[in-house]
């Protein structure tokens, strides 16, 4: 599967999709193959607010943990319970069903920073 293009990308590679004031994060197949068999995906409950760059969530591999960071300040308004139980559906879909949290966005600067996905891409090829 390539880089979808509707969305923008985090160089610690989550990707951000937007609509309207609601994001959807979560992570690259890229992050995914570096990671590789995940195992546990325990993200902060909705509700919860944070600053952008601040870890929300952690993922687990067989290999290593890796903090979730989106890009952007505001609030938790849904976690991927079906990822949360089934830690596998991020590694076979991790654009699709694989996503992790939406986000009410209360700050979309840091969107700024991301790139799309010919540049994600070329950096990470």
């Amino acid at each position: 599967m390539g880089t979808p293009s509707d969305r923008v990308y985090a160089e610690s590679h989550e990707w951000h999709k937007v609509d309207g004031d609601v994001l959807t994060l979560g992570l690259t197949q890229f992050a995914v193959d570096q990671l590789t068999d995940v195992t546990y995906v325990e993200m902060r409950e909705p509700g919860f607010s944070f600053g952008a760059g601040d870890p929300i969530g952690e993922v687990e591999s067989v290999k290593t943990t890796s903090d979730v960071y989106p890009a952007v300040a505001g609030e938790i308004v849904e976690v991927n319970q079906a990822v949360v139980d089934d830690p596998s559906l991020l590694n076979s879909d991790p654009y699709g069903a694989g996503w992790l949290v939406k986000i009410k966005m209360t700050d979309k600067a840091g969107l700024a920073s991301c790139v799309d996905a010919a540049a994600y891409d070329a950096k990470n090829a």
